[in-house]
């Protein structure tokens, strides 16, 4: 069933080049920014950055919380993984870049995946104070997909705050992957990868001039 899934990914691709050819048309791979929060599924980044880069072009965002599960040596070395140590390394003065601006303009999506409780919370509260959570404020809903996996035990998920938080951010514009495991609140990868192929139809086209 899985490998059915890729499969049908990459073949939306092929099908998707070859009428961009015959139409005039340049082709790019969609841009999408993966970013973790601190959950323990975090310890699972290296493999979605693995499965997004078959059909995407992928940058990686980890909270500090999150790199506590995060190995790098596992990153495909082409995924550039950026934490809160680069959100104001280039800037020294107006006009400098600020990280979470450039990859905001950079990115077609993004999808964050875990969204622990708390970074779940922070956003519905409009929080800003790390990295991601800047990308989140600062994002172009009208224009971007936005997208989260909650990842929390169940008794979090249970809590009346989460329900709260969740109604929230859908308000926004994110849309919310909903979990599906009974013993940790996790949505399935394959959920995840195939939500969003469908959003972004694995390419993305680019008009000439």
């Amino acid at each position: 069933m899985r490998t059915q899934s890729r499969t049908n990914m990459k073949a939306k691709s092929q099908q998707s080049g070859t009428k961009s050819q015959q139409s005039g048309t340049k082709l790019r791979k969609p841009r999408i920014l993966l970013a973790a929060s601190g959950s323990v599924v975090a310890i699972q980044l290296f493999k979605f950055c693995h499965r997004l880069c078959e059909w995407a072009e992928v940058r990686a965002v980890a909270t500090k919380r999150a790199m506590h599960f995060i190995d790098r040596a596992l990153i495909p070395s082409e995924v550039a993984l950026y934490t809160d140590d680069e959100q104001w390394k280039e800037w020294n003065k107006l006009g400098d870049k600020v990280c979470h601006i450039e990859l905001r303009q950079w990115a077609d999506a993004m999808v964050i995946v875990p969204l622990s409780a708390n970074t779940l919370g922070k956003i519905a509260m409009g929080l800003c104070d790390n990295l991601l959570t800047c990308l989140v404020r600062g994002w172009d809903y009208n224009k971007k997909p936005l997208f989260v996996a909650p990842s929390m035990s169940r008794l979090m998920w249970s809590n009346p705050f989460t329900a709260c938080h969740i109604d929230s951010i859908t308000k926004l514009g994110i849309k919310v992957i909903m979990p599906d495991s009974d013993s940790f609140m996790v949505a399935d990868p394959w959920n995840i990868m195939n939500e969003l192929s469908r959003t972004l139809n694995t390419q993305v086209r680019l008009i000439d001039g």
